[in-house]
């Protein structure tokens, strides 16, 4: 048995899903004002004085903490459905068509946010491990129900649903620091193969 484990934004798609599932679900007006208000948070980023994390909490709880829960599913589904097929590499959608006509098992591992991928990932027969969105009382609270999906949690959480012993080979596919762990979990590592 084979596996091969993919990253998401900047991997399979020519540009990060999170600002653009943003931009897709609130519009460039509210878009760009909520960027411009956030603008210490990503300074506070860059300059290492929060984490990963952190920093994409706030973003996401700006835009969407109290969103009914069904609510931000239509939306995520509708971008799923109708945006991401227009942000894919060709290349990338090739090399995942070839590992699933060998019978390899294909993940996404994606520090994006499940939800917005699911349906396509569904569509394509893809496993997904991506980080997870709490919700109360039927409404996202802006917060993470899981860890952000990044660096050594994106090989903490395919090791907690994978048995990787049950894997003669592991392909990794990733474009970016939060996919180094991962990609030394591989014994078929490429970085950026599909620029």
């Amino acid at each position: 048995m084979k596996i091969a484990l993919f990253d998401f934004d900047g991997t399979i798609t020519s540009r990060d899903t999170l600002f653009d599932f943003i931009k897709f679900s609130v519009g460039n007006r509210k878009y760009y004002y909520g960027i411009m208000l956030l603008t210490p948070i990503f300074i506070a980023f860059k300059l290492k004085m929060i984490s990963n994390h952190t920093a994409k909490e706030k973003l996401i709880s700006y835009f969407f903490a109290g969103y009914e829960r069904n609510r931000f599913k239509n939306i995520s589904d509708n971008y799923s459905k109708n945006r991401i097929e227009n942000i894919v590499k060709k290349k990338a959608i090739e090399t995942i068509v070839w590992h699933q006509q060998q019978g390899h098992k294909v993940v996404v591992v994606t520090a994006s946010i499940e939800c917005w991928l699911k349906q396509w990932c569904k569509k394509n027969n893809i496993d997904l491990i991506g980080t997870k969105l709490e919700v109360k009382n039927n409404k996202i609270t802006g917060r993470f129900k899981t860890r952000n999906c990044h660096g050594i949690e994106k090989v903490n959480r395919i090791r907690e649903k994978y048995n990787l012993s049950m894997f003669d080979e592991i392909y990794a596919y990733g474009d970016s620091r939060g996919d180094k762990e991962m990609l030394e979990l591989a014994n078929n590592a490429y970085f950026k193969p599909f620029q």
